[in-house]
C-alpha cells in the first residue's frame, strides 16, 4: 500500500473529527464521551501541526508528528470494536466505521514505519 500523502491525511483526520463531534453529542456514557474526546484531542493536535506545513509540501507523504498520534493506533481499534456501544445513532455509525477503517490504516502504516525507525 502507497503511503497517504499529507493533504489525503489531513482530509482524512478532518473527516474523523467532525464524526467524532457528532459521536460525542449522541454518546450516552461519560466513558464514550471521554473516550471519543480524547481521540479528538489527539487529531485535532495533528492537524494543528500538519497546518503549519507549507501547502506545497501537502504532495509529501505522511509522516506522524505529534506523539499523541503514535500512541492513538490501540484506541482506534478499540473503537472500532466499540463503535455500536459508543455511538446509538445508525447513521453516525456507518460514519465513524468509514472514517476509523481509513484513519487506522494511515495510522498503522505509520506506526509500523515509526518503530521500525526507533532507536
Amino acid at each position: 500500500m502507497t503511503p497517504a500523502r499529507i493533504e489525503d491525511a489531513a482530509k482524512e483526520f478532518l473527516a474523523l473529527i467532525e464524526v467524532l463531534d457528532n459521536a460525542y453529542w449522541e454518546a450516552s456514557s461519560m466513558g464514550s464521551k471521554d473516550r471519543i474526546y480524547d481521540v479528538i484531542s489527539v487529531f485535532q493536535a495533528e492537524i494543528a501541526e500538519l497546518n503549519k506545513l507549507s501547502i506545497q509540501d501537502h504532495g509529501y507523504p505522511y509522516e506522524m508528528v505529534t506523539e499523541g498520534v503514535r500512541q492513538v493506533s490501540p484506541k482506534l481499534h478499540s473503537m472500532q470494536t466499540m463503535i455500536r456501544d459508543l455511538v446509538e445513532r445508525t447513521n453516525t455509525q456507518l460514519a465513524l466505521k468509514r472514517c476509523l477503517k481509513t484513519v487506522v490504516n494511515i495510522v498503522d502504516q505509520q506506526s509500523k514505519r515509526w518503530k521500525q525507525e526507533a532507536p
